[in-house]
């Protein structure tokens, strides 16, 4: 359960884009888009960061790597980078394009955080065991309080995603549902 929220507090949405929320996911992308969109909007009217991450791994070293899954087609329609347009963003939130599974790993993300003095990270988005983690095992690293948004995120893999929240996010940070986030921002 998500005890509290630092005062500086900024939401980071991990790659709601076209070509993620397309995919087949563990949880209807609907009520993920729903519960990101909910969230943004009470961030900006707390006057918090908003975060909007999108991933582009094409060029990306890692990509060309020896490994033992199949990649993926990730056959490239002229809009598949463009963050959802089920997902509200405006001029005044932070985007920033990823090209691993980490929104920290050489983007200026940090940085970003640090100018507005971020302490916390509320973090949802796609794929909970890859871009969420990945992201999170970072923002740990460097020190940030972490909340996880189970009802804001979703995962390829059932198992992938219940894996993360059962045993990785709980090591980092805490856990909880949107309409929690929402109560203690407006408390």
């Amino acid at each position: 359960m998500i005890t509290e929220l630092d005062k500086n507090t900024a939401l980071i949405l991990i790659d709601l884009q076209n070509m993620v929320v397309q995919l087949p996911l563990a949880h209807p992308i609907k009520e993920v888009l729903q519960n990101a969109n909910q969230l943004a909007k009470a961030f900006r009217k707390a006057g918090l960061p908003v975060v909007i991450v999108n991933v582009n791994p094409a060029g990306a070293r890692w990509t060309t790597a020896r490994k033992e899954a199949p990649s993926r087609n990730t056959t490239q329609s002229p809009d598949w980078l463009e963050i959802s347009r089920d997902i509200e963003t405006s001029a005044g939130d932070i985007f920033i394009t990823k090209h691993t599974w980490c929104a920290f790993y050489e983007t200026a993300l940090d940085e970003e955080l640090k100018k507005r003095g971020v302490t916390g990270i509320v973090i949802g988005g796609v794929s909970t065991s890859i871009g969420v983690e990945g992201t999170a095992r970072a923002a740990s690293e460097r020190g940030y309080n972490l909340a996880f948004v189970k009802d804001a995120m979703t995962d390829m893999f059932l198992e992938a995603h219940e894996n993360s929240l059962k045993y990785i996010f709980p090591r980092m940070g805490e856990i909880d549902m949107t309409e929690r986030v929402i109560s203690l921002l407006e408390s």
